[in-house]
């Protein structure tokens, strides 16, 4: 889903863009529309899905010393050039699930770090990617983790770089996955197919810091008039009813995609989750 390219209503929606400075209602209005979609008061655009998950990461973490739990796989482990250690100098507690396929809350509970006595780095974060590595992480687990954690006073993050897929597949709808959790990020790349630009939602008063945030790593933009409609577009015309008259692109890429594994399957063939989930 990388490799996807904007659609005909984002170019049009580029050439009419508003090409004035940052302060105009352009941005607000992506980001008032994405927060109603999650149930979340506030959301903050930024350029890229790596921009969201360390500006989430530095707001969550301020006092060393700190940990931040994640699956082994996780993006923000392998993929965002070391910025946790960089940003938060937070030390990384890497979970590898036992089912092979996604973290589950007896993974939490194996890993976690819970006291905070003189020898201990105590788990402040836990970071959920979801979907991850073509795999739904299940709402009930995914509620589960979450309870645990604020139970113990930790906060959680989610990756859901993909989360518009997620939802497309019938996992959970938007607000289930968003709400009952302190962030989440969302990328408008992938399979919305925005050439760039991701959201990160959360409470007025983390936005209103993870603002300042972006602003100190240079992710604030003058004019980003293009990018944000080009966004909206994509959001619109893919996972949400668009003026198109196509009904949520993504899910007939999910439609599509079981069609494939059931006939692959059906000629002797074995998907990669079967194969993770008996050798994992």
């Amino acid at each position: 889903d990388i490799c996807t390219t904007p659609t005909l209503s984002m170019l049009n929606a580029a050439v009419t863009a508003a090409l004035r400075d940052a302060f105009d209602d352009t941005c607000p209005d992506l980001e008032q529309h994405v927060a109603a979609l999650c149930g979340q008061p506030a959301a903050l655009f930024c350029i890229s899905g790596t921009m969201s998950n360390q500006i989430a990461l530095r707001c969550h973490l301020f006092q060393p010393p700190m940990a931040i739990l994640a699956d082994y796989r996780s993006h923000i482990l392998n993929m965002e050039a070391g910025g946790m250690a960089t940003l938060t100098g937070a030390l990384i507690q890497a979970v590898a699930p036992k089912n092979g396929v996604y973290m589950t809350l007896d993974d939490v509970r194996r890993c976690v770090v819970l006291n905070d006595d003189l020898y201990s780095c105590p788990t402040r974060v836990i970071v959920i990617e979801n979907p991850h590595a073509g795999s739904i992480m299940p709402l009930s687990e995914f509620q589960a983790i979450a309870a645990f954690a604020h139970s113990h006073g930790i906060r959680i993050h989610v990756d859901g770089a993909r989360l518009w897929e997620a939802v497309a597949a019938g996992a959970g709808g938007l607000r289930e996955f968003c709400c009952g959790v302190d962030s989440v990020s969302m990328c408008f790349t992938k399979g919305l197919c925005a050439p760039a630009g991701s959201v990160l939602v959360g409470s007025r008063e983390f936005i209103a810091q993870a603002r300042k945030v972006r602003k100190s790593i240079g992710g604030a933009m003058r004019q980003p008039g293009i990018a944000v409609a080009m966004a909206m577009a994509g959001l619109r015309d893919i996972f949400e009813d668009g003026d198109t008259g196509r009904r949520d692109g993504l899910r007939r890429g999910h439609e599509m995609a079981r069609e494939m594994a059931e006939a692959w399957t059906g000629a002797g063939g074995r998907t990669p989750l079967e194969l993770r989930r008996r050798h994992g």
